[in-house]
This record gives C-alpha cells, sequence and structure tokens, in this order.
C-alpha cells in the first residue's frame, strides 16, 4: 500500500528504517522539530539541528528514493526558559524559505507552563505573520485534555489562523472530538508503549470518521514503530475496509493537508 508518514522523527533513526519505509510502500516522510533526548545548551544547538532537517537528512533520505520534509520550531520540552526559546525562535525565519520546509511545529505543551503558554503563543504569531502551517504537539495523557484545550484557546484567539491549515497531533479518545468540532485537522501517533496503537486508531476512525484525520509514527529515539503507519493499513484491511478507504486516510490526507503549504508536490 503507498502511504505518507507525516510525522517520524528520522534524525534518530538508521538508515535501515528508511530502507523499510520505502519497501512498506513510504512515498514521503516529514519531520517535525523535537526535543533531541536531552536539552540543548545553547540556540547555536538549534541553529545545526535545522541544518540538519532542512540540508543533510533530505540528502540521507534521497538514497533510499524517499523525498524529506520539514518542519522548525523550539519544542515545547526545551521552551521553560522564554529568554533562551526567544533565541532560538529568532533563528527560525532565515530556513524557513528552504524547499523543504512545511511550516512551523512541533509546537504545542508539554506541562502546560505559563512558559510553555508564552512561547506558545510566540511560535503561532511566527507561522501567522509567514502564512505557514503549524503542527501542534499535545502533552501526554495526565495532562493531555487541558493542554488540547489550552492549546485551541490560543489558536482561536488568533484572528489569523485558519483551523484548515493546524493540526493538532496525538489525539486519543478524549480529545479528537473537541479538536475536529473546531475545525482543526487531527493526527493519531501510533506507539507501542503510549498515545495510541493502530488497533485503537482505527477503532476512532470508525467512530468519528476519517474526515481531517492522519495517522504517523512519530517514531523517534525513543521506542516507537516507524512501520505503524502500514501496520495500521493491515489492521484496516483485516476489519474488512475497502483498499480505496485505506488510501484515503494512509495517503491521501496527509497529501490534502500538506499540500496547503506550496512545499509538498505529490497529489
Amino acid at each position: 500500500m503507498r502511504y505518507i508518514e507525516p510525522h517520524a522523527h528520522m534524525v534518530s533513526r538508521t538508515t535501515d528504517d528508511y530502507h523499510a519505509m520505502v519497501t512498506a510502500g513510504c512515498a514521503a516522510v516529514c519531520e517535525p522539530a523535537f526535543w533531541a533526548g536531552f536539552d540543548r545548551s545553547s540556540p547555536q544547538g538549534f541553529f545545526d539541528y535545522f541544518c540538519q532537517l532542512t540540508d543533510h537528512e533530505p540528502r540521507r533520505a534521497a538514497r533510499f528514493g524517499l523525498p524529506h520534509y520539514c518542519w522548525l520550531c523550539i519544542n515545547p520540552k526545551e521552551a521553560e526558559d522564554p529568554v533562551f526559546a526567544r533565541e532560538v525562535v529568532a533563528l527560525i525565519p532565515q530556513f524557513l524559505d528552504r524547499p523543504t520546509v512545511l511550516g512551523i511545529g512541533e509546537i504545542g505543551l508539554n506541562k502546560n507552563s505559563r512558559n510553555e503558554l508564552e512561547i506558545l503563543e510566540l511560535q503561532v504569531d511566527l507561522a501567522a505573520r509567514h502564512n505557514r502551517l503549524i503542527l501542534v504537539h499535545t502533552p501526554h495523557l495526565e495532562d493531555k485534555l487541558k493542554g488540547t484545550r489550552l492549546t485551541l484557546d490560543v489558536l482561536r484567539a488568533d484572528s489569523r489562523i485558519d483551523p484548515a491549515r493546524v493540526i493538532i497531533d496525538h489525539v486519543e479518545e478524549h480529545t479528537v472530538r473537541m479538536v475536529l468540532d473546531a475545525g482543526f485537522w487531527a493526527g493519531m501517533t501510533l506507539y507501542p508503549e503510549s498515545k495510541c496503537t493502530p488497533a485503537r486508531a482505527v477503532d476512532i476512525l470508525e467512530t468519528y470518521g476519517s474526515e481531517r484525520l492522519w495517522v504517523n509514527s512519530a517514531c523517534d529515539w525513543g521506542v516507537s514503530v516507524p512501520l505503524n503507519v502500514p501496520n495500521t493499513g493491515l489492521e484496516m484491511r483485516r476489519r474488512g475496509w475497502e483498499t480505496a478507504a485505506i488510501d484515503r486516510v494512509l495517503y491521501q490526507n496527509p497529501v490534502r493537508f500538506l499540500n496547503q503549504s506550496g512545499r509538498f508536490p505529490l497529489t
């Protein structure tokens, strides 16, 4: 089956993963900026990371025939120091015109703190001023409901933000309805130990429909499975989904959203 991997942290993966993804039918991979597994000690560390996302990683993926795109931001786990975070955000505009940059992400909240909210608002403003798509990280289970509500409040408070150009990721059963009802896109992240399993993701699709929903593996340096998007396709097939319906969720939905960037040429 063909599919898009719309959220994967490939800088933490091996070339074997690129090979396996292409073999499974991956047509493109999109990599949001996020935590490196440790807190970076200087804005220069983020500058180098942005260079890696916009220059090195696309060339590494191209060796396997896989188009690589990215999102840029300071992630919420490193946004607790607003002075530091503002210095990092000030670096981003010089990268936004690079041809594989889709937008600003994954921004959002980690512990729902006041400082995280300040930097979330700053990066929403950055996306609005540059007319860029937004990809949002929502907190882990214990803080997810509150964090999702706070994030929606920030986005809805800015009249420049079009919900159709924002995807709120890591939704689960208790947050997906509020995201979709507000007009935003929703992403389901497929982790073996947290967030959402392929079976739960298909349950959500069967409950809420497939409009404005995508699935992603968000594979990174932790316990994660880079083939969980096609694994979800197999679960859909097992339950009797038609091939066209599977293709709509795994391929057409990400294409439909990402085409709005003007940088994503797949159709």
